[in-house]
């Protein structure tokens, strides 16, 4: 057995966290400084933690390849298994024209572009990140809003700041179960907390939003659908999340959002002539005026009814007992690790839910789409290959930022930092989400921030006495307010609306924003760390 060790460099946990934070700087550096590519990034940051692992903290090499081996895994499936399957299916309505009826739809739902901004960047947006993430609903839901004739700025910047209070759950729950899986937590804990948190965010985002789209005017006139969507938003995620499944804690969201939008008067009626001049200042789509016929309309809906019902079917608790007993759990070779006290490690056993997992469900609903929608078997077989070949770097980022966080935990590495972040103390609260933060602004994504610094915020929240579940779920709701100013985030943007080039005026339009918001999930923590607010914790 390999033994963790907490100070392996000359006796002392200062140079030992130095040394253990090697990895992570070096990821950091190439992606912030030197601009690197995310996946060749995340490749160096591998080898590097393979050698302190080696080097430094003595573990055999052979378990620190296995260590890295199973991360990589876990990358693949179930968390890449879920993205693909989920852009397949949307890649399956593009090739339909599907999805161009589904916008024109979007677009007749009202008039007013201040309610079109909360219907289409905050509502399928949330829904776009249930199902995929990774990007694609900032992609999507900015070029939308610019065919409804948005300026492109505007669109972009409506986009990124809608995509915040979706992101902990997005990809069907991807970030929260990584989060379970390397900090060992139970998901529906972790799940429990995060759906305490996040929520309040849905209630400010959608009048944000309005104020966006239209200033101190905006904010006037439609506070009213703004909030109601919000509130009906933050009340769904929080009952899913608690009370139901994690991984359907935003479709849930973004459908209850979307309900109550349009169940308030104001949201349906046409918006003044001078309201869409002063907003409206982009081209128009010609093909919104268009009339579709209603059975091609049910069908562009058709596919996220069909995934809706599928993972509702999953929870069925007889349904969900069938589905388990596929799951696979094995003693991962080459590798026995035990923590510095001596017992065995939650990693040295590796589970494979093959049926019960967010990938397969998806990849049945999307079986289901291509009859619904006319894609023959051999082009939506196509399509999916085509989908993994779009999806190759960023399947490569993905598997080598997790292979980084397996070596770093199981060799100690992330204990060794935690311990030593713990002297922060009681600030450790407030600087929690920063971290997640800052993680997500870096990666681009919440679920690698997860893998990188989860097992790190249980590690300092048991030495400095706090809940290791709010802190691990702190990492993962002040990620979401990075994930508007990461260089990933931006770029997608900018191609998706035309602006390539002209990152860094988008980066100073978001920047006050995420800051602002982040300090307000600062804050939310802290409070939860006392009694102050430590009442809204399970």
């Amino acid at each position: 057995m390999y033994v963790q060790q907490l100070e392996p460099v000359a006796g002392s946990l200062g140079l030992s966290a130095l040394v253990a934070t090697l990895p992570l700087l070096t990821v950091l550096v190439l992606l912030g400084a030197v601009r690197m590519k995310a996946h060749r990034a995340g490749l160096i940051g591998l080898a590097v933690a393979v050698l302190v692992a080696w080097l430094a903290y003595g573990m055999p090499l052979g378990q620190t390849a296995s260590s890295a081996a199973q991360g990589a895994l876990f990358g693949l499936f179930p968390i890449l298994w879920i993205v693909v399957n989920a852009l397949w299916v949307y890649r399956m309505t593009v090739r339909t024209r599907h999805f161009d009826i589904l916008r024109r739809s979007f677009g007749r739902l009202s008039d007013d572009p201040r309610v079109q901004a909360l219907v289409v960047a905050f509502c399928f947006g949330a829904l776009l990140e249930a199902l995929a993430g990774f990007g694609a609903p900032v992609a999507i839901s900015a070029v939308m809003l610019v065919a409804l004739g948005f300026d492109p700025v505007r669109a972009a910047v409506v986009a990124l700041v809608a995509n915040t209070a979706p992101v902990a759950f997005g990809a069907m729950g991807t970030p929260v179960v990584t989060l379970a899986q390397v900090t060992g937590l139970p998901l529906d804990t972790v799940a429990t907390v995060v759906g305490r948190q996040t929520p309040l965010l849905a209630l400010v985002v959608p009048l944000l939003l309005v104020w966006l789209v239209d200033g101190r005017r905006g904010l006037r006139e439609t506070w009213v659908p703004a909030l109601a969507c919000g509130s009906a938003f933050a009340v769904a995620q929080f009952a899913a999340s608690n009370y139901v499944s994690a991984q359907l804690a935003d479709i849930g969201a973004a459908l209850a959002g979307a309900g109550a939008l349009m169940a308030v008067p104001h949201a349906r009626r046409a918006a003044a002539e001078p309201v869409r001049a002063a907003v409206l200042t982009g081209v128009r789509s010609d093909d919104l005026d268009h009339d579709d016929p209603r059975p091609e309309v049910l069908r562009a809906y058709a596919p996220y009814v069909l995934i809706v019902a599928v993972f509702s079917l999953a929870q069925i608790p007889a349904v969900k007992e069938v589905l388990a007993k596929a799951t696979r759990t094995l003693d991962w070779p080459f590798l026995n690790v035990g923590d510095p006290s001596g017992d065995p490690v939650g990693g040295n056993v590796f589970s494979l839910p093959l049926v019960a997992t967010g990938g397969t469900l998806v990849l049945l609903a999307g079986v289901g789409t291509a009859a619904v929608i006319g894609v023959h078997a051999r082009v939506a077989v196509r399509e999916w290959a085509a989908t993994v070949h779009e999806l190759r770097f960023a399947i490569l980022t993905v598997t080598s930022v997790l292979a980084l966080a397996y070596v770093m935990n199981l060799s100690g590495q992330a204990a060794t930092i935690g311990h030593y972040v713990a002297a922060a103390g009681a600030g450790l609260a407030f600087l929690s989400p920063v971290l997640g933060w800052f993680g997500v602004a870096v990666t681009g994504s919440d679920t690698s921030a997860n893998a990188l610094f989860g097992a790190l915020q249980v590690t300092a929240a048991q030495q400095s006495g706090l809940s290791p579940e709010l802190l691990a779920a702190a990492n993962s709701s002040g990620g979401v307010l990075g994930k508007m100013i990461s260089p990933q985030n931006l770029t997608i943007a900018c191609a998706a609306v035309g602006l390539a080039g002209k990152e860094g005026d988008l980066l100073r339009k978001v920047l006050p924003w995420s800051l602002g918001l982040l300090l307000v999930m600062c804050l939310i923590v802290v409070g939860q760390s006392t009694p102050v607010l430590g009442w809204m914790l399970p």
